[in-house]
């Protein structure tokens, strides 16, 4: 559990920056330049994924039950994740009216795949894993409209194609995800 959790607060730590100290990372920003603020970002954020993969597979040897999650929280979840996987998609397709509305859909999509897992996950390793992930998108979505606010920023309100291919797309992407590559990559088959 001790890697998971370092892992966590080392990935979550440098995606944290812009919530906690906006104005330092700025200021270093300045001071050596954004590649290379870019490279000691990404080279950090690839160390805490790795070790939140690796200290999640070892929990996940010797799980430590909390409660049993009922049938009915997977099906909950999956639809969840459904919407997750949409808002995923909005993110990066441009001019759609999802954006347009919630002006930070990756961060609520983080939202809503952590709620998702925590409610059909009663291990404490999902516990650690999610709970974390779900309070981090909490500050950053609020640090994120706050900062939309200060600076003025308008969103494009968005065009219907655009919209439609950004459902389309997360759909398409969520049931691959949901009845293959989530079993592939994590053995575990959440409709089957």
């Amino acid at each position: 559990m001790a890697v998971l959790i370092l892992g966590l607060v080392l990935f979550l730590g440098v995606h944290s920056t812009r919530i906690v100290a906006d104005g330092w990372r700025a200021a270093t920003i300045a001071r050596i330049g954004e590649k290379p603020w870019k490279g000691l970002y990404a080279l950090a954020s690839i160390a805490g994924f790795v070790l939140i993969v690796w200290g999640f597979g070892m929990a996940r040897r010797s799980p430590v039950y909390l409660w049993e999650a009922p049938m009915g929280m997977r099906h909950l979840a999956g639809a969840l994740l459904l919407v997750a996987f949409v808002l995923l998609v909005a993110a990066y397709v441009p001019r759609n009216s999802i954006k347009g509305r919630l002006h930070h859909p990756m961060v609520l999509a983080v939202k809503v795949w952590a709620l998702a897992h925590l409610l059909a996950n009663g291990n404490l390793a999902d516990v650690v894993l999610f709970g974390a992930f779900l309070v981090w998108a909490v500050f950053s979505f609020r640090a994120a409209r706050r900062r939309d606010q200060t600076a003025g920023t308008v969103y494009p309100a968005g065009t219907v194609a655009a919209t439609a291919i950004t459902v389309l797309v997360g759909v398409a992407a969520w049931a691959l995800f949901a009845f293959w590559a989530h079993g592939y990559l994590f053995g575990v088959r959440p409709f089957g």
